[in-house]
């Protein structure tokens, strides 16, 4: 997969890079938004969430292996006077990147469900070691499978993949009138709280 999102990053087409959807605003600005702490942006494509999340008081890092995504990720952060740690590197290894466990917030905007089976276990392991206890998984994920994503992501599937180190605070499907592939694929979101 990896190959086809450095050809999409060559090509100029991200559709999923645009701005803040309304779920993370509303967690970093709605009524009952969390207060500033460490911020995880898995799949953080060219970083736009990220520096969203940065200049609303947040400490994040960012992990991304789409090396021509992190560059100009740096390079918008840096316009916007944000400071992001931007890691070039694979969510399925995240204790590789020795990032310092205790995020409050882990933010995935369609990453988890372009990986294999064996991979989203990986990913939830990973998430589980960074995040603090208390911290929410907010994540935007197709629910049914559409080239290149191998299968849809359920709420069953988070709880047996992210097991009892996590609990479902909420679902619902997307209702920002996303793409076209969004919601072709059901895309939905999900919260999660880690216990």
């Amino acid at each position: 997969m990896s190959t086809l999102y450095r050809l999409m990053y060559l090509v100029g087409f991200t559709p999923w890079d645009g701005v803040s959807p309304p779920e993370l605003r509303e967690a970093i600005e709605g009524p009952g938004a969390l207060p500033p702490g460490r911020a995880l942006d898995v799949g953080s494509g060219k970083g736009a969430k990220a520096i969203y999340m940065a200049t609303h008081g947040w400490k994040v890092s960012a992990v991304e292996n789409v090396p021509r995504a992190v560059a100009q990720a740096r390079r918008r952060a840096e316009a916007a006077h944000a400071t992001v740690d931007f890691r070039l590197g694979d969510v399925t290894r995240l204790p590789a990147l020795a990032l310092e466990p205790g995020y409050n917030l882990v933010f995935d905007f369609g990453c988890f469900h372009g990986l294999k089976a064996a991979e989203r276990d990986a990913y939830a392991q990973g998430v589980t070691l960074l995040a603090a206890p208390g911290a929410q998984l907010l994540m935007m994920a197709f629910t049914r499978a559409l080239p290149p994503v191998p299968s849809g992501v359920s709420e069953a599937e988070l709880l047996e993949r992210f097991g009892d180190s996590w609990k479902l605070m909420w679902s619902h499907t997307d209702r920002s009138g996303g793409t076209s592939a969004m919601d072709r694929a059901g895309a939905s979101w999900f919260c999660l709280s880690r216990r």
